[in-house]
Formats: structure tokens, C-alpha cells, sequence
């Protein structure tokens, strides 16, 4: 098993929950597999894929516009009383006719004569109680608007798709980008322990020669000063690299509980390796000029839309049912008539005049697409911009690392030389100890340049595309 991350040796634990009785995982990640547990455990990253599921579910729910509908219903009606309607008295002209037909006499022996008004009797139409059963189907044989919308449903989500990848590169970056800085780190404090074992030896070897009387008191007290500045350097630094562990586990969605050991080494080989060999880069490489073009084609969709919008929508409905009326709630006993009813319905639905709403629609649409079409060719600078500076930086930083290394290495070799002329008495404290200054000052622009290096290299990634590669 590794051992444990600088952070991990100098770090307070952190205070518990209160009933949080949760077992604390281990995890020894390189940069990439601490990338994959982000892509699984970011909040960010998990709502962004929610986003398509979404999509998805909003995409089956235009399908369902252009599928069959398929209703049933029943039904059943108490008529406490039953609704009475006044009517022409139909019945007494029918029957005066029979008689007159027979020559029935009155009774003074004339024949019967048809009256002039037979006035109005009062009916009641209905039963105390009906039910009825049935189904309606109804079918969407075309309507511009669906049409175009069952065509978009894959750009959609394939748009929803692209923002969650936008999303995982931003987190991706941010996770190399502190990776990458612990991993810096570490070498800081290696360089920190270094210095502090030299002063340490010089110390002791200050008050040797104290004792021998061949050195002031104020020689030690010079040197324990310096001392205790590096412990309290080091002191610093550490707490920054526990803060920064922090940072990374809440970034990734890492319980910040947990014990995290980073695996990852950096030199500059590796800093180096297959960067300024790429010559060429292309939009399409990268995800956020991706996002926008499909932007773009849902724009035309839309524009799509609201043209067949103008074309007439056909409908198909059909309905079947059974209905039954009783004096007696009795519907389901055998017997009894059930009487049918059936339709077959198309109709068209033709757009005459909205109140120019559609014409307006029209020009907004068109309006937006032009607006997109303006802030891709500005990506597109952007993007250019982005290469050549970010090159432009990654070289520079290179220069400046390799520079910086050779510096240290030449205040080291000074270093060494001052120490030995002073061990041998031929050198004063004065050159040993800006002698000491000087390489720990190349040491820190050594670490600060070495960070500066790899951020250059990740934004270069970035820049051109390649950062997942």
C-alpha cells in the first residue's frame, strides 16, 4: 500500500457528524481514475445527466402526440324526475279522424265534426335511469409542428447530451488543475524538509563551533531564526495541502471523511511529453463549439416548426357505445335492450388568420438563429484566441521551468561550496547565509514554475480539444 499523502500525515482530523456512524473509505487514485469517480459522484455531473434523461422523457412525450388515442368511458344517470316537455296534442287528431272515416254520430245523431284546436298535452321523455359504455379513438394523421418535433427529438437530446459533456470537461479541468497542484505541492515540501535539514545540520555544526569559541552566539540565533521561519513555511504549506484535499473531494463528490491518497508523479518529461507536437486543431474537437452547432440546428427546427404551422393539421376520430335506459336500476341483469352507437369523423383544421402571431413567431425565430450564427463565428475567435495563447503561455512556462531548474541546480552547487568553505573556516556565516536564501528562493520559483508549466499544459489541452485524450 502507498504511503500516506503529505495532507493525510499533517492533517487534523475532521470533526463528526452527530449520528453519522458511516464507514471512512480509503481511495489511492491517479488523476484519471479521480476524474472517472467525478464523473459518477459530481453533483453537477449527475444533474446534467438527469438533464437527458429529461430530454428524453420530454422527447416521448411529443411522440405521444403522433400515436392513437384510445379513451373509454361508462357512465350511468339517476333522474329523479324525469324532465316533462309541452307538445301539440298529436294523439286526439288521430283518433277524431277514425271516427269521422267510420261516421261515428255524436250523441244528438250528427256526425262528428274535427274540433280546431286540440291544445297541448304535457310528455316526459326519458326513463328514470340510463348508463352507457364506450370508446373513442382518435388519430393525428398530420400536423406540420409534430412532424418537425419527432424530427428534433434526437438533436435534442444529442443537445442535452453535449451540455452534459461541457459540464464533465469544466469539472475535468478543475480536478487536473488541483491534482496536479497537490502533486506540486508535495515536491514543495520535500524541498522544505531538505532546507530544514540543512539548517538543522548548520545549526548544530554553529553551535560546535560556539562552543569551540570560534563563533558568536548570535550565529545560532541567526540560524534558529531562519529555522523556525521554515517550520512555519512548512506549517503553512501543509495546511494549504489539506485544504486543497478538501477542495478536490467536494469538487469529485468525495465524502470529505474519506481518506484520498494521490498517485501521480510530475517531472518535467512528463509535463512535456506529446504537447507542441500538435500542429493542427479543429472546432469540431471541441465540446462547447459542439454544443453551439446543435444549438444552431434546433433553431432551424424551430423555424421548421412554426413554417408548417401554416399548413392545415387532419384528424381522425371514431367512437362506438352502448347506452340503455330503465325504470329500474337494473343494468346488470341479463336481458334488457342495449342500444348502439357509432361514428367514423375526419376533420381538417385549416389556419386562415391568427392575428400575424405565426408571422411574428417567424421573425424571432429568425432573429435567434442569426444571433447564433454571430456567437459561433465569435467562438470561433474565441477558440483561436484561446490556441495561440494558451501555446503561447505552455512554451513560455516551459522555458521558464527549464530555466528555473537549472537555477536551482547552480544555487545548489553554490550552497555546497559556501558550506564546505565555511566548515573549513575560509567562509563567513554572512556568504553561507545568502547562499541558503538564494537556493531556497530558486527552489520556490523552481515549485512555482513547475505548477505554472502544468496549469500552461492543461489549458493548452483544453484549448485544442485534447484534454480527455
Amino acid at each position: 500500500m502507498a504511503a500516506p499523502s503529505v495532507a493525510q500525515q499533517h492533517q487534523t482530523p475532521l470533526p463528526r457528524v452527530k449520528g453519522d456512524t458511516a464507514k471512512i473509505n480509503h481511495y489511492e487514485f491517479s488523476a484519471q481514475q479521480t476524474i472517472e469517480y467525478a464523473k459518477k459522484n459530481s453533483v453537477q455531473v449527475k444533474n446534467s445527466l438527469l438533464d437527458v434523461k429529461m430530454q428524453e422523457q420530454v422527447n416521448r412525450e411529443l411522440t405521444a402526440a403522433a400515436w392513437p388515442k384510445l379513451n373509454g368511458a361508462i357512465g350511468t344517470t339517476y333522474n329523479p324526475n324525469v324532465m316533462t316537455q309541452v307538445i301539440p296534442n298529436f294523439i286526439s287528431p288521430s283518433t277524431y279522424q277514425v271516427l269521422i272515416d267510420e261516421g261515428v254520430k255524436d250523441g244528438s245523431g250528427n256526425p262528428i265534426v274535427m274540433p280546431g284546436d286540440f291544445g297541448n298535452i304535457a310528455a316526459q321523455f326519458g326513463t328514470k335511469y340510463s348508463a352507457s359504455a364506450g370508446v373513442n379513438l382518435s388519430q393525428l394523421l398530420f400536423d406540420g409542428q409534430v412532424f418537425v418535433g419527432l424530427q428534433a427529438r434526437s438533436t435534442a437530446v444529442d443537445w442535452k447530451t453535449k451540455l452534459a459533456d461541457v459540464t464533465e470537461e469544466s469539472i475535468r479541468v478543475n480536478v487536473y488543475k488541483i491534482y496536479y497542484q497537490l502533486v506540486v505541492s508535495k515536491t514543495q515540501v520535500e524541498l522544505l524538509d531538505s532546507n530544514i535539514s540543512l539548517l538543522t545540520k548548520l545549526q548544530n555544526d554553529t553551535r560546535a563551533i560556539y562552543n569551540s569559541g570560534f563563533a558568536e552566539k548570535l550565529d545560532i540565533d541567526k540560524v534558529s531564526v531562519r529555522l523556525t521561519n521554515l517550520y512555519t513555511e512548512k506549517s503553512r504549506v501543509l495546511n494549504n495541502i489539506a485544504n486543497g484535499y478538501y477542495g478536490l473531494k467536494v469538487l469529485i463528490g468525495m465524502p470529505l471523511r474519506d481518506e484520498l491518497v494521490l498517485t501521480d508523479t510530475l517531472s518535467d518529461e512528463l509535463i512535456k511529453r506529446n504537447v507542441l507536437e500538435v500542429s493542427e486543431y479543429s472546432y469540431e474537437d471541441r465540446n462547447s463549439y459542439q454544443y453551439a452547432l446543435l444549438g444552431k440546428r434546433l433553431n432551424e427546427y424551430n423555424l421548421k416548426r412554426y413554417k408548417l404551422s401554416l399548413l392545415p393539421s387532419v384528424s381522425l376520430n371514431g367512437n362506438y357505445s352502448k347506452s340503455a335506459q330503465r325504470n329500474q336500476w337494473d343494468f346488470l341483469q341479463l336481458g334488457g335492450d342495449w342500444y348502439t352507437t357509432s361514428s367514423i369523423s375526419a376533420s381538417i383544421q385549416v389556419p386562415i388568420f391568427n392575428g400575424f402571431f405565426t408571422k411574428s413567431k417567424i421573425e424571432q425565430v429568425k432573429i435567434n438563429l442569426q444571433a447564433t450564427e454571430n456567437q459561433i463565428e465569435d467562438l470561433k475567435r474565441s477558440i483561436d484566441n484561446e490556441v495561440i495563447s494558451a501555446r503561447n503561455n505552455f512554451t513560455t512556462a516551459i522555458a521558464t521551468l527549464d530555466f528555473q531548474k537549472e537555477n536551482m541546480t547552480l544555487a545548489e552547487k553554490v550552497y555546497q561550496q559556501t558550506k564546505t568553505k565555511y566548515d573549513v573556516g575560509t567562509g563567513s556565516q554572512t556568504e553561507l547565509t545568502t547562499a541558503q536564501t538564494d537556493l531556497k528562493q530558486a527552489q520556490t520559483n523552481y515549485i512555482n514554475a513547475m505548477y505554472d508549466a502544468v496549469i500552461a499544459k492543461i489549458d493548452y489541452l483544453q484549448a485544442i480539444g485534447k484534454l480527455s485524450q
